[in-house]
């Protein structure tokens, strides 16, 4: 359980919408003077609860405007093979997110890159990893939702402090 209150949940909110604020800036919006609010960010920050602070970079003007889901069945589940499997997707760079699944699909990949060829090459890529039994592959068509933000107003409810 944590132990954070409705100021360390607002110094958290306010830096999910812009992480370049200043320790005043953010200060003045969580209703603290800036000492308490920049000791109440470090503590944050030594505590865990920022993993880092970063801009959020624009795929289509980039030229990664294509994101797939990729679905992989594997018959392999010992320790050792997902080591050695989750090491070598790690290291694919098109790969946002890697996440382990319960039911029918083992494990499910965030992909972006430049077009159909470039999936292509991420996809042979990814069949040289490993033993895999299924690899499939959903194309978005359209982004309709998207935040890095976390919907804090859940947990934050009821925190006195």
């Amino acid at each position: 359980m944590n132990h954070l209150d409705k100021f360390d949940y607002a110094i958290l909110g306010a830096l999910q919408v812009d992480g370049t604020l200043s320790v005043a800036e953010l200060a003045e919006r969580v209703g603290l003077t800036s000492t308490p609010c920049w000791k109440r960010l470090k503590r944050l920050e030594e505590e865990g609860y920022l993993d880092s602070r970063v801009a959020i970079v624009n795929r289509q003007k980039t030229g990664l405007p294509v994101t797939v889901f990729v679905s992989v069945r594997t018959s392999q589940h010992d320790e050792k093979w997902l080591q050695r499997f989750a090491a070598a997707v790690v290291a694919l760079p098109e790969v946002l997110e890697f996440h382990r699944m319960s039911g029918d699909v083992d494990y499910l990949l965030k992909v972006v890159t430049t077009d159909i060829a470039g999936y292509d090459r991420f996809y042979k890529k990814l069949i040289r990893t490993a033993n895999l039994t299924g690899v499939s592959s959903a194309f978005s068509m359209e982004q309709i939702k998207y935040t890095t933000a976390l919907p804090l107003d859940l947990v934050a409810h009821g925190s006195t402090g």
